[in-house]
């Protein structure tokens, strides 16, 4: 680890970052002492095409009563 301030960082290997599939934006999470590192996922990716494409086609309607 290095510091940077008041924070620490580490280094990782290019290898192991290209066989992780993290290219950019990451999430970092702790679990059971364990920090954990993987490619942010964008969850909701290509929804906005599809929701236009369901205003074409008349998809997009209310299915709540209330």
């Amino acid at each position: 680890m290095i510091k940077i301030g008041d924070l620490q960082g580490i280094f990782i290997p290019k290898t192991m970052l290209e066989q992780s599939g993290i290219n950019s934006e990451l999430e970092i999470e702790i679990q059971e002492n364990n920090l954990i590192i993987r490619p942010f996922k964008q969850v909701r990716k290509g929804c906005e095409k599809a929701f236009i494409e369901m205003a074409e086609k008349g998809d997009d309607v209310l299915l709540d009563d209330a």
